[in-house]
């Protein structure tokens, strides 16, 4: 058993995922380098690299309905179903100013390219223009039949020219200066829902959700033909109709290429892309669309031809029976060169990089995937044998695999056809990772992390899969419960992970185990046994493989949420609806502890520190820390607002990440020895800060005599630290004799960091010598470069010089490959000596 020093007794929630963008306007810093949100009655300034959010802005508890960036970044501009446009400062989040607006909701904001004016586009049918600075309406402009849905500035600032589209079908086109409507453009037969101006030309690209209207003829050629859909050309010039782009897909943005992008050298250079010239010599149009398919295309001009379309979609995937609208939502060109951004209408942002592959075509790499709206989490687990990613099950028919260090989605795995219930991962024997999901379609599914692709389907019970686990111990077989009431063993046996194509599972035992839903189960670390929890107040004990009762655990008055194995002790830790958690022994199912302290149910409950504590969630948004040998409750944190269903705790590193109903995931990480070191820190402080002059003066002489003493130098090395970032150089001055003192400190501290900066050097060739003679593996950060060999002689001609020559023979490589005792022991002493430099250093 670990001993009470061993004990956790804080953690620390670090960086989480939050839910930052529910959908509707969004708009994109100059550099790329950060995006604003919409979030319900929310503004979320968010880290475009990570999804951390960097601030909030807390709105006027309306919907946000129109969202706009100021050219330098300084200033967002937001109005909302109050009807208020408000000004906003960036770097403080404060309200510059406010004025009220449109008689209906703002559904539409540009700023133009000198920042100095706003036009709002209203559902009021009415388009106006603002003077940023002095909140006062510069233009009225009306005259469409319908709500504005788009609106754009001509990008060029010598054109003071304003673009508006409706769902009335038609675009105007606004002076600013006569401050008239100098066109009306009449060919959309449907909402208007984007805007675009080409590079040259100049050409205006407009596409909509509308269908185009077919003659008789064209009617009868098309007549099995998909839905038409178009995206209209126009010259600006002269604002007439150029062409008709037929899309076939219902449109939600069009964006013109730039022709100094990556993506557009990729489509000039290839013959295939590029297309004939005109013979006026004016060069093509390209252009991309997205909509309700999901995916992206380009186009030329140029006979008005689809020249790339992604083979899949990365959008999320619907179930045919559900009516959901989804695809993309808005695209846009990142500034920079830096690729495609598009938005999901299930509130997710993809960040495309084009490539050009071997065969010299083009690819539209999906390189982040940063996830604005979660739903309600119901299920999570650490996947890999590192645990560097998280696996989470949320209330859709997907799971969602996030990577810990950039917190954003690496990829989706789609295949049930319902609701997501439960997930586990393992390590298989082969070093593959993989997960296993149950799903309310009544299937469970086996999926591998390499492949991202499903290896196993398996079918046979009767109602919704609430949970499933995995084989602790030989990783052959996995157990799932179900609505059903009934147990399922699935072997793993037939399973080739590098399968292309799902195969069938096999069921090994089945048995009807409860009264009511069984919402959990466990395996144990033997693989001898597993445990269920059930809605029918009990939990069960089955030997494995065959499913014979063992025992049943009664006493819960409510149902058991979960259900787990101490890794040491024979003994299981159930979570109930009815507020307890508690511990029971498996040889003859009593009762041998119960734990209370939660207001409403306990949803989760999971060992930690080798089976002495455990931590628990509940329905109260709580997260608890407890110690098993005094039934105590160590530590509490609030930070869910709604109920935690998902806990997971890390094999190796006891990180902990919560989950639940508010749609946020924390990580969280032992602060037990850290909190400690702060807290000894702090007290030193509180001591030194208390002395006197004279007793300074006694410290030092103190810090001196130590100083000249190995064992003790440390600890002089640490005061003075301590006492030169409490007192400023002028107090110092003042202490009587302290010129005498720091003659006698400097000298002996030289001598220490020469020594330590002569171990450091022996250290790094210490490492270097044994990974060469591969007796320990080589570290990923080692500084000490491999290939260059005058780096390596000057390494060897500093150690001969600085150290003595029983140094030197210390660290002679040795002929003879070293027992795994006396690696040990050497890896002991140099972390040892490292970790004495930095302190001394500190």
């Amino acid at each position: 058993m670990a001993s009470r020093t061993s004990y956790k007794k804080s953690y620390r929630c670090f960086p989480s995922l939050q839910q930052f963008y529910t959908g509707g306007p969004f708009a994109v810093s100059s550099d790329g380098s950060f995006i604003v949100c919409a979030c319900d009655d929310k503004i979320k300034i968010i880290d475009a690299s990570n999804a951390l959010i960097k601030s909030t802005i807390e709105g006027d508890s309306e919907f946000v309905t129109a969202l706009a960036l100021s050219p330098d970044d300084k200033l967002v501009f937001s109005s909302s179903h109050s009807r208020q446009i408000r000004v906003w400062d960036v770097s403080s989040s404060k309200c510059l100013r406010s004025w009220k607006g449109h008689e209906g909701s703002a559904m539409g904001m540009a700023c133009d390219a000198s920042g100095g004016l706003l036009a709002t586009a209203g559902a009021d049918r009415k388009v106006l223009v603002w003077d940023v600075d002095g909140g006062f309406c510069t233009h009225y402009f009306k005259g469409h039949k319908g709500v504005i849905t788009s609106i754009m500035f001509h990008p060029d600032p010598e054109h003071l020219i304003l673009f508006s589209g409706s769902d009335d079908g038609t675009v105007r086109v606004w002076d600013l200066m006569s401050k008239k409507c100098v066109a009306v453009l009449e060919k959309h037969f449907s909402a208007v829902t984007s805007l675009a101006i080409s590079e040259n030309g100049p050409t205006l690209l407009t596409a909509g959700r509308d269908k185009a209207r077919l003659t008789f003829l064209s009617f009868l050629r098309c007549i099995t033909c998909r839905i038409i859909v178009v995206v209209n050309l126009w010259d600006l010039h002269n604002y007439s109709f150029k062409m008709t782009v037929p899309t076939y897909e219902v449109l939600e943005t069009v964006c013109a290429i730039n022709t100094r992008t990556r993506l557009a050298s990729i489509i000039g250079s290839n013959k295939m892309y590029s297309g004939k010239k005109k013979s006026s010599g004016s060069p093509p149009i390209y252009f991309l669309t997205v909509g309700e398919h999901g995916i992206v295309r380009i186009w030329n001009s140029e006979g008005a031809v689809c020249i790339f379309e992604q083979q899949s979609s990365d959008a999320t995937v619907t179930s045919d029976n559900d009516d959901t609208k989804r695809g993309f939502g808005a695209a846009v060109m990142l500034p920079l060169d830096q690729g495609l951004l598009c938005v999901t209408v299930d509130q997710q942002f993809l960040f495309y990089s084009p490539l050009q592959s071997l065969e010299e075509k083009l690819e539209l790499i999906l390189s982040k995937r940063l996830v604005g709206f979660n739903e309600e989490i119901v299920d999570m687990k650490f996947l890999g044998d590192d645990e560097n990613y998280l696996a989470v099950a949320t209330n859709l028919e997907e799971v969602r695999v996030y990577d810990l260090a950039s917190m954003s989605c690496s990829y989706v795995l789609t295949g049930h056809t319902d609701t997501v219930l439960s997930l586990d991962t393992c390590v298989s024997s082969s070093g593959k990772s993989l997960i296993v999901t149950g799903s309310k379609d009544s299937r469970v599914r086996l999926w591998e992390q390499e492949s991202k692709c499903c290896i196993g389907v398996g079918t046979g019970h009767m109602g919704a899969v609430g949970a499933v686990a995995f084989s602790k111990k030989h990783k052959n077989f996995f157990v799932s419960g179900s609505s059903d009431r009934t147990l399922k063993v699935w072997s793993l046996n037939d399973i080739v992970e590098d399968a292309k194509e799902a195969i069938n599972l096999k069921s090994k035992a089945v048995v009807a185990a409860h009264d009511k839903d069984i919402n959990s189960v466990a395996i144990a670390p033997n693989d001898s046994l597993v445990c269920s929890g059930s809605q029918d107040r009990t939990a069960c004990v089955w030997r494995l493989p065959e499913l014979i009762s063992v025992v049943v655990l009664k006493g819960h008055k409510r149902g058991i949420w979960s259900v787990e194995f101490s890794t040491v002790d024979q003994c299981v830790l159930t979570a109930s609806g009815d507020k307890t958690i508690k511990i029971w022994a498996i040889s003859d199912g009593s009762c041998l502890k119960t734990f209370e302290g939660h207001t409403s149910s306990v949803l989760r409950a999971s060992f930690l520190t080798r089976g002495t504590q455990f931590v628990s969630s509940g329905s109260d948004g709580l997260v608890k820390l407890w110690t098993v040998k005094t039934n105590e409750c160590i530590a509490t944190y609030d930070q869910h607002e709604d109920k935690v269903w998902a806990l997971a705790v890390g094999k190796k590193t006891e990180m902990l990440a919560t989950g639940g109903g508010d749609a946020v995931v924390n990580l969280w990480h032992d602060s037990t020895a850290a909190d400690k070191e702060e807290a000894f820190r702090k007290e030193v402080e509180k001591a030194l800060r208390s002395l006197r002059k004279e007793e300074y003066q006694i410290l030092f002489e103190y810090a001196r005599e130590w100083n000249t003493k190995p064992k003790l130098c440390h600890v002089a090395q640490f005061l003075l630290f301590r006492v030169f970032n409490i007192l400023p150089p002028t107090e110092i001055l003042q202490v009587k004799g302290i010129s005498e003192i720091l003659e006698g400190l400097i000298p002996y501290s030289q001598r220490h960091f020469s020594r330590i900066d002569r171990l450091t050097r022996s250290t790094l060739l210490l490492d270097y010598t044994l990974s060469g003679m591969k007796v320990i593996e080589p570290e990923t950060d080692l500084k000490v470069p491999t290939e260059d060999a005058s780096s390596l002689q000057l390494l060897l001609e500093s150690g001969t010089e600085n150290g003595s020559e029983e140094q030197t023979q210390t660290f002679k490589p040795s002929k003879k490959r070293k027992s795994s005792k006396s690696r040990e022991r050497t890896e002991k002493k140099v972390k040892e000596t490292a970790n004495t430099a930095i302190f001394l250093k500190a």
